[in-house]
Parts: structure tokens; C-alpha cells; sequence
């Protein structure tokens, strides 16, 4: 098994800037891809932003390209979510998933095993 923990997470005025981390242990091999999701109270759980174990690809939801960086550090098993620009809609629990490979689209909740216990980011207008 791969626990996953994130960190980071806050209260920030529009604008403003958070990162947020996810720092994987266990069976390392099954985060091998990783993602940041999040939910907002009363709706569904969406894609943010996924990275493959290598860097070589990094996807981003639409509504943050250009304002939310992806990164991972392998050697310290973790991975970053940069936000900049944070915008009021951006509030919402964020949740680090992870797999050792995926078994479908890189933006389903379904093509990842294992996740994190969330973490809250608060955006004020």
C-alpha cells in the first residue's frame, strides 16, 4: 500500500498564492502517476492537474493552466501543486491521488487507487 499526505493547504485572498504538497510512503512504485483533484461542497470531484513518474507529461485542467504549476520531486517521493492567481472558485477540499499506472483517462477519479485525506484551500474575494 502507498499512504499519501497532503500539506499546504490555507486561506489566501484572491490573487494570492498557495502550494500545496503530497508526500507518498509505502509502496512508492504504486504512485508512479499522480494527480491533485478537487471538490467543492455539494459538487463532484474534478481533475486539477497529473503528472507521470518521470515529469515528461503534465496535464492540467482547463480552468488552471497558466496558473497552477504540477512538479514532483521523485527522490523525496512528493509532488507540488504551485497555485497562483487563486481565484474565489478555486476554494475547495484538494486531493492527492496516485497509481502505478493508469487504468484510464489520466482525469477520471477511477484511474487512481489510492488518495490522500484532503486538504482545504480558502479563497477570499
Amino acid at each position: 500500500q502507498v499512504q499519501l499526505v497532503e500539506s499546504g493547504g490555507g486561506s489566501v485572498q484572491a490573487g494570492g498564492s498557495l502550494r500545496v504538497s503530497c508526500a507518498a510512503s509505502g509502496r512508492t512504485f504504486s504512485s508512479r502517476y499522480m494527480a491533485w483533484f478537487r471538490q467543492a461542497p455539494g459538487t463532484d470531484r474534478t481533475f486539477v492537474a497529473g503528472i507521470t513518474v518521470s515529469s515528461s507529461s503534465t496535464y492540467y485542467a482547463d480552468s488552471v493552466k497558466g496558473r497552477f504549476t504540477l512538479s514532483r520531486d521523485n527522490a523525496k517521493n512528493t509532488v507540488y501543486l504551485q497555485m497562483n492567481s487563486l481565484k474565489p472558485e478555486d476554494t475547495a477540499v484538494y486531493y492527492c491521488a496516485a497509481n502505478s499506472y493508469l487504468s484510464g483517462r489520466y482525469d477520471y477519479t477511477t484511474s487512481y487507487a489510492h488518495w490522500g485525506q484532503g486538504t482545504q484551500v480558502t479563497v477570499s474575494s
